[in-house]
């Protein structure tokens, strides 16, 4: 009987240690930007993001903690050390690698739209004086600067949905965006707003963030994300919070 304690205790006692030894992460998301993450009625992050976070970081052995960081200042909070992580919808770009590094990208690259009210006519072939909507810091921000910023007025906005709230209120005459985020918006629309012009493909899909030095939790974190694609989970997770992915596989076996 004191055997059988005795080695109850133990084990207990090794998972205690194995908990408290596991490495804290804390991943930053911006907590508005649905469906990749946003807050929920308690205000605290949900989304895509979070739950594929939080599966990570279970397989991975890591205790994570989210916190919500404004789109602007998120990569230079992630280099300052106030979090290991970004999980914000950020797109695995060459110009952001010269500042972070990134795991592997665990959503593929998705085309970037065009959103008005129903009914505008734009011609993206020789578009003029018209103003054009777009999340600062963005590819869609660098992408509408270079292609439409000599003839056109773009206005950057802190949040995507700042943006909308302007094409709303007829403040903006067009705003790009992810197709992914896009598609919740003109199905939620009534029918008030509707996609033209020609897709637009940016950016190399979505991964996280890391900072350069930290290569160690960037494979651990890329190996979990390969490992997801190979047993269809990561699919099972995009399919849930972007239904018009379906059907898989989106990552066709990794």
């Amino acid at each position: 009987m004191n055997k059988l304690v005795l080695a109850a205790a133990a084990a207990a006692l090794a998972m205690f240690a194995t908990g408290a030894n596991a490495q804290a992460i804390r991943i930053a998301t911006e907590g508005a930007y649905a469906p990749w993450n946003f807050l929920d009625e308690a205000g605290k992050p949900a989304g895509f993001e979070i739950d594929l976070g939080n599966e990570i970081c279970k397989r991975a052995a890591l205790e994570c903690a989210f916190q919500v960081n404004e789109w602007d200042s998120i990569i230079p909070n992630l280099v300052a050390g106030n979090y290991d992580l970004i999980m914000a919808g950020m797109s695995i770009t060459d110009e952001r690698k010269q500042s972070i590094d990134f795991t592997t990208n665990y959503f593929p690259p998705d085309p970037s739209h065009y959103m008005v009210r129903t009914g505008t006519a734009l011609d993206f072939a020789a578009l003029t004086g018209k103003s054009i909507g777009v999340q600062g810091g963005t590819i869609q921000a660098g992408y509408a600067e270079t292609t439409f910023g000599g003839t056109n007025t773009i206005k950057s906005f802190e949040t995507a949905d700042q943006a909308l709230a302007d094409l709303n209120a007829g403040n903006v005459d067009v705003v790009l965006a992810d197709s992914s985020y896009i598609s919740e918006i003109v199905a939620g629309s009534g029918g008030a707003i509707e996609v033209v012009g020609p897709e637009v493909m940016l950016g190399g899909g979505v991964g996280a963030g890391v900072r350069k030095a930290d290569t160690e939790l960037r494979d651990k974190v890329t190996g979990v994300i390969d490992e997801m694609k190979k047993d269809g989970s990561l699919d099972a997770l995009i399919i849930k919070w972007f239904p018009d992915k379906a059907p898989g596989p989106i990552f066709a076996g990794g």
